[in-house]
């Protein structure tokens, strides 16, 4: 017996979805970032993965960070990304939380020039098996409220003076460690304390 395949996919309305749209979507999304910071209009991209080693999004943040975006990442695992680089990723931070948990959160920010921001979660990390190779969903968040939540949530973790790790230009990563007036901040223990009610 035959089996008849279609060549068309319907259009997805606000899911990405690889092998399909993902990469694209992502791709267009850091593109406009830049072009909005070429206008002179808010411009930021964060992001919460576990791994980030596709070439092409990986070039396509070095020439937002050229823009001018400024451009958080953190990344757990392997980062085939270098920040700090003069001319190259000036605009770009990269640090690892490493704690009581093995997180999978996949989380991607994109400012959208001072509009309504766009905040995405996710199955994938920013890697070729993830974006070009497997069936992988990102969704975005519509609530107002949960939106707000989330980028709050991101904001801690790259507040995190506690168990993160800052990786340099020279691929070197190097202990976050509060600075004598601050206070300490752990990202995970955070999160214990709103589940736990405290």
């Amino acid at each position: 017996m035959q089996l008849t395949t279609h060549s068309k996919n319907p259009p997805l309305n606000y899911l990405l979805q690889a092998p399909f749209t993902l990469q694209s979507g992502l791709i267009e999304r850091i593109d406009r970032e830049a072009a909005n910071s070429h206008a002179a209009k808010p411009a930021r991209i964060v992001a919460k993965i576990n791994g980030l080693v596709s070439q092409r999004i990986i070039q396509a943040l070095y020439e937002a960070s050229r823009a001018g975006v400024k451009i958080d990442l953190i990344v757990r695992g392997v980062c085939c990304l270098r920040p700090g680089m003069a001319g190259v990723s000036e605009n770009i931070h990269v640090r690892s939380i490493v704690g009581r948990f093995l997180e999978h959160t996949r989380v991607y920010y994109f400012e959208n020039g001072g509009e309504e921001s766009e905040v995405f979660c996710a199955s994938a990390d920013w890697m070729p098996r993830n974006l070009v190779q497997r069936v992988e969903q990102c969704f975005p968040i519509l609530d107002k409220d949960i939106k707000r939540r989330i980028i709050d949530d991101l904001e801690v973790y790259l507040s995190d003076n506690c168990q993160a790790w800052a990786l340099d230009h020279e691929a070197n990563y190097s202990r976050v460690t509060p600075q004598a007036d601050e206070p300490r901040i752990s990202a995970q223990q955070r999160l214990l304390d709103l589940y736990a009610g405290k």
